[in-house]
């Protein structure tokens, strides 16, 4: 399939890093450590919940993702009584975000898809995670948008405008990639054109939240390779 787009815009927190994995592992080997037993999987999803509560929409903040993971993970631990976890534990838990490994699928297809057409990280997640899960997983992307950068999150309409001025591109010259429809609509809603991954295992074995593509989607796939096949890649 071949859409008259020169860019592609990749959320990435969900989309792109499988954050279940590495988080409920950081927590589960702190609860190892103190002899603090709990359902990691189940607190890690409810961690990524509200984090994502924290950031999305926020405009002008004086915090990041960061900030937010760490007093998330101060609430939880306050909630759940792990006053066992030292403030090393919880610095450890809080750089296991910049150390997320990308899904198997997408490194080889990003090459792919960069051949043809700029590609860019733009995510609420804070630049120097970027870099430092780019860096991990040999990611090279022509441009890092964080929206800590516009000063805007998504899903306000400021994000998605500026990101693609900033790349140099009408909003309908973009193709926004992503596994969450509220991030696909936001964009189709100031012109972007939208692709809809499917990553069943982003919230673990719970499920995600939104696993049903919108119908006004361009493009609906199973994998990132076949993102690729479809653009012409």
């Amino acid at each position: 399939m071949t859409l008259p787009i020169k860019a592609l815009t990749f959320d990435t927190g969900g989309t792109i890093l499988d954050w279940h994995s590495g988080i409920s592992a950081a927590l589960a080997a702190a609860g190892a450590r103190r002899g603090v037993v709990a359902d990691w999987p189940a607190v890690t999803n409810d961690y990524r919940r509200r984090a994502l509560k924290g950031m999305t929409r926020q405009v002008r903040p004086d915090f990041n993702i960061d900030g937010v993971h760490r007093r998330v993970l101060d609430e939880l631990a306050t909630e759940h009584s792990w006053s066992a976890f030292t403030e090393e534990d919880r610095i450890g838990i809080q750089l296991a975000w910049h150390a997320l490994d990308a899904w198997p699928d997408f490194p080889a297809a990003l090459a792919r898809l960069r051949r043809k057409h700029v590609v860019a990280s733009f995510t609420i997640l804070s630049t120097s995670l970027i870099v430092d899960v780019s860096r991990r997983n040999g990611l090279s992307w022509d441009c890092i948008v964080s929206c800590e950068m516009i000063g805007s999150y998504k899903p306000n309409p400021e994000a998605y405008t500026t990101c693609a001025r900033w790349l140099g591109f009408e909003p309908q010259e973009v193709l926004m990639v992503a596994c969450h429809n509220f991030d696909l609509l936001a964009a189709r809603a100031v012109g972007y054109r939208s692709a809809f991954v499917r990553r069943p295992d982003e919230w673990g074995a719970a499920g995600p939240p939104d696993p049903t593509p919108d119908a006004a989607h361009d493009i609906v796939v199973d994998d990132f390779g076949q993102l690729a096949d479809q653009l012409g890649c």
